[in-house]
């Protein structure tokens, strides 16, 4: 394209954008171009005159190419995918089981039931639900994203004593700002369940025992969102429920790495000469570190 011609697609591309936000005047009479207007179709002719046909053209392939793809990756996640996001470890029996809490949020927008085999007995896990919280135990999933949030989680590696003596009724505060979870439920070494004070949102974790040394961790997730409009529903489906599958994922798999670590230190302890648990060597680390 010459400089003359350019120079023209640009006074034409200039002349339609001011002619389309000029306001008219109630009392002007209309003149010939005002009538005839400024349709958008001469305005794209315009900029594709101003940036070149092919320029144009190779956007708009792009941009389809790009719909396509997006279009794809959301019907692969809602037809294929969802379902395994939403159930990461869990048994058919874990997905269909009643759970202490489910009462609590009958009609929920998400729910997802999330599960990990744990080679300790309940004994060895209850101890790490119990002192989970921000300024705690932590969550033992990513710190430095929970952070960004400003929760404060500093995940621990050791049984905190001070943290074992949970009860119905205590309130968790995710950081300064997030939900208020109160403790609805507290079955020792059986269930614990989290309920939001708004009463959108109930969290359960259950232990459910294999053999003696084996131990299934179920946790539930059921929230409702009333008031949301449809673009946080679909962002919380496409966008929060992977999000929470990476990190229940990791926070299901550090449970499991402390409690087995607990269970061989107790094992140990138990069969040495002294005889004394390792709970009490474990929190003792925890107060030296404290």
């Amino acid at each position: 394209m010459g400089p003359s011609a350019l120079q023209s697609s640009t006074a034409r591309l200039q002349t339609c954008l001011m002619m389309r936000t000029r306001p008219s005047h109630p009392h002007s009479r209309p003149g010939p171009d005002d009538r005839r207007g400024c349709s958008w179709s001469r305005g794209v002719r315009a900029f594709r005159d101003l940036v070149g046909k092919d320029t144009v053209n190779r956007w708009a392939v792009r941009l389809l190419g790009l719909g396509v793809i997006a279009g794809a990756a959301v019907g692969t996640y809602l037809g294929v995918g969802r379902k395994p996001c939403l159930t990461w470890g869990a048994t058919s029996e874990d997905v269909d089981r009643t759970m202490p809490g489910d009462d609590l949020v009958r009609s929920p927008d998400f729910v997802s039931t999330r599960a990990i085999s744990i080679d300790a007995p309940p004994s060895c896990i209850w101890p790490w639900l119990m002192q989970m919280g921000s300024g705690k135990g932590g969550v033992y999933t990513y710190d430095w994203i929970e952070n960004l949030f400003g929760l404060h989680m500093h995940s621990v590696e050791e049984v905190l004593p001070q943290f074992q003596d949970r009860k119905v009724g205590d309130v968790e505060q995710l950081g300064q700002k997030g939900p208020r979870l109160r403790v609805e439920i507290l079955n020792v070494e059986r269930a614990m369940v989290l309920y939001s004070e708004d009463g959108n949102w109930v969290w359960a974790f259950c232990l459910y025992p294999v053999t003696p040394d084996r131990t299934q961790l179920v946790s539930r997730n059921r929230i409702a969102t009333p008031a949301a409009g449809l673009f946080q529903r679909a962002f919380g489906v496409l966008v929060m429920e992977p999000g929470s599958l990476i990190m229940e994922r990791k926070m299901l798999l550090g449970i499991k790495r402390r409690a087995e670590h607990l269970a061989v230190e107790q094992g140990a302890s138990s069969s040495s000469p002294d005889g004394h648990g390792n709970m009490e060597a474990t929190t003792g680390q925890g107060d030296a570190q404290s």
